[in-house]
């Protein structure tokens, strides 16, 4: 067994979580700004960022709104596509997810929660077979119901199935979307828990809606709760959740925020998820989310995505190309948002991947 739930977490086999420098001021009010390592090639990098943001819009990336790169502390590179402000809070679409897991996390942390039980829902009765699904397994995706969002393609691109074939359109704009959980608790049981993996938006729903649960108190407490314990921790003073009319978080798809706030979610992350020397998420929280279940083909761990090799690598993705990528072996961040069409979201990946291999030359 694991720290958390049934999937075994080695840390030896993780890349191990850089410690912040010392120095150098959290980023909770403002972030540190430092020159760009004189190992990274400079003259490629401002081509990446003049290629993204070329005016018109590249045909490959199409818009690209922010990109934020933060190594060891401090950012070193940014930018914003003209008329987007550098605190303008982004849709983050499904990076919404990661920080749904993050909320988990923190109630696991205040003794509210165990991830090795059953996710409580209430719209399933005694003798449903959905009530063996624990909170580790939806984190995981491998709860076994049916949920038929998209396929993602080889490249990285994204094939959303049509609206008559779909759950997550339906939930999120259709008969769902005034109460995305509910409509989430109506999915099927298609298959015994942990025998597959499944990309699971409602999931994600049932999720945000045990946190509420757990809190008490409705949107109100529940919005008193995401700021107090993570949002004004680490300084994302433009974070934006959105609620359904029901008064539930939209876990699996909307949170506002600006880009250099989503780079402080991804930098509790980096750190282990301390800051500032106090602990936000439970020791070994992070390695949690950044194992692989093995059922995903070792590209997902726990509500988190995975890219295995020496980096390390592990990211929060959205759809129409959002990106928070997180890379231990280079003490690196690199946030990339815009709205990008879904059958060309690979391009977003090897663009991504190009900003980081940069940073190569300064591993440790």
């Amino acid at each position: 067994m694991g720290r958390f739930g049934a999937l075994p977490v080695d840390p030896a086999v993780l890349v191990p979580l850089p410690p912040h420098p010392a120095g150098i001021p959290w980023p909770t009010n403002a972030w540190p700004r430092a020159d760009i390592d004189s190992r990274v090639d400079r003259v490629t990098l401002d081509r990446l960022l003049d290629h993204a943001f070329s005016d018109p819009e590249p045909d490959d990336l199409g818009r690209t709104n922010a990109v934020v790169v933060v190594q060891h502390g401090a950012i070193v590179a940014q930018r914003y596509r003209q008329a987007v402000e550098a605190d303008r809070p982004l849709i983050s679409w499904s990076m919404a997810k990661s920080i749904t897991s993050c909320l988990v996390g923190i109630l696991v942390k205040q003794g509210k929660l165990d991830i090795s039980q059953p996710i409580p829902v209430k719209e399933w009765n005694v003798g449903d077979k959905r009530r063996r699904i624990t909170i580790d397994q939806m984190l995981r995706m491998t709860d076994g119901l049916r949920f038929r969002e998209a396929e993602h393609l080889g490249d990285g691109s994204i094939r959303y199935y049509p609206e008559d074939e779909s759950d997550v359109i339906p939930m999120l704009f259709g008969v769902g979307k005034d109460d995305a959980a509910a409509f989430a608790a109506t999915l099927p049981y298609e298959i015994e828990p942990e025998k597959r993996w499944n990309y699971n938006s409602g999931a994600s729903n049932l999720l945000a809606r045990l946190v509420s649960e757990t809190v008490g108190g409705g949107e109100p407490e529940m919005c008193a709760f995401m700021k107090r314990e993570l949002f004004d921790r680490i300084g994302m003073q433009t974070a934006d959740p959105r609620f359904d009319l029901a008064g539930n978080f939209i876990g699996s798809a909307f949170c506002y925020c600006s880009a250099r706030d989503f780079a402080r979610f991804g930098y509790l992350y980096l750190r282990d998820g301390e800051w500032d020397g106090e602990r936000i998420l439970p020791a070994g929280w992070v390695d949690y989310a950044r194992t692989a279940t093995p059922q995903s083909e070792g590209i997902y761990g726990a509500h988190f995505w995975v890219i295995p090799g020496s980096l390390g690598l592990f990211y929060c993705s959205g759809a129409f190309g959002q990106r928070i990528l997180i890379s231990p072996k280079l003490d690196l961040v690199v946030v990339r948002l815009g709205n990008t069409e879904p059958h060309k979201v690979g391009s977003v990946v090897r663009y991504c991947k190009q900003l980081i291999d940069l940073f190569r030359p300064t591993a440790t």
